[in-house]
């Protein structure tokens, strides 16, 4: 057992799946619903998002399942693992959460089982947590972000109120990821492919500016969020709180690594 006494934090939400959708080649849409959706607390944000926990087969864990007391009581080795979503969609008069995955075939732990699950299957999540929502009074509003900030995006186009200025920059694999995207917005949306090497930080910088008066998400794999960072604070001199950064994933590493090296980074950091 790890030392420490047991951390208690939120009990893990337990749902069903309802059904799954593939949206494109390689999104998957997962509906959840069940008697323990009563137990989600939904919040205000567009990326609203939770993490979906993956057991280790074979261990049994304590119930009820809490992940913070497991952490401080079990061997590393069983620890189940996470991965973070965001919710596309909550509808509680229909009862369902809904989750979009992004899938290459057998790569990775949520795309593999989001491409076998089944209606009943088990999906435990923990949260929700959250951060970012369209200002209604901006002057603009700037969205960039690949699959993996897709649903956050769509999200966020559709609490856009009417008329609402937006610029959208999407960055998927090809034509085939194409989604609808749903907005009473006045919103300009460009798709860039990887299929044809497009550079979605050099499309934002190419944009003709609108003004100062912005209100930005820009999420996705850390490489370009971090150029476009430095575009937007130290070129255009945007205020820190009118931008949502964050590198979801990096180019390279799973999802383990990626969290040890921004832990690494944050020390580095508070350490200076």
């Amino acid at each position: 057992m790890a030392e420490g006494s047991a951390r208690k934090g939120r009990p893990a939400v337990r749902l069903a799946v309802l059904r799954k959708e593939q949206l494109t080649p390689h999104m998957i849409r997962i509906v959840a619903g069940g008697e323990g959706l009563r137990d989600f607390q939904p919040n205000e944000f567009t990326d609203m998002y939770v993490k979906v926990v993956f057991k280790v087969p074979g261990v049994e864990y304590p119930e009820p399942f809490d992940l913070g007391r497991i952490r401080a009581e079990m061997p590393r080795e069983q620890l189940p693992r996470t991965r973070t979503y965001t919710v596309r969609s909550y509808d509680e008069t229909a009862g369902e959460l809904t989750l979009d995955f992004v899938v290459h075939g057998d790569e990775g732990l949520a795309g593999p089982w989001a491409l076998r699950a089944e209606p009943g299957d088990e999906l435990l999540l923990v949260g929700p947590g959250g951060a970012y929502a369209p200002r209604a009074d901006a002057g603009w509003h700037l969205l960039v972000g690949d699959e993996s900030a897709l649903p956050a995006i769509a999200a966020t186009l559709e609490a856009l109120p009417a008329g609402a200025p937006a610029q959208v920059f999407l960055l998927v694999a090809d034509r085939a990821e194409h989604q609808p995207l749903a907005t009473k917005a006045d919103a300009q949306v460009t798709w860039l492919h990887r299929a044809e090497s497009a550079d979605l930080a050099a499309a934002v910088k190419a944009l003709p500016w609108r003004g100062e008066d912005v209100h930005a998400f820009v999420h996705g794999e850390a490489g370009f969020v971090r150029e476009l960072r430095k575009y937007l604070f130290a070129e255009r001199g945007v205020a820190r709180d009118a931008v949502s950064l964050s590198g979801y994933w990096r180019e390279g590493k799973n999802d383990e690594a990626w969290r040890e090296e921004k832990a690494a980074e944050r020390k580095a950091a508070d350490s200076a």
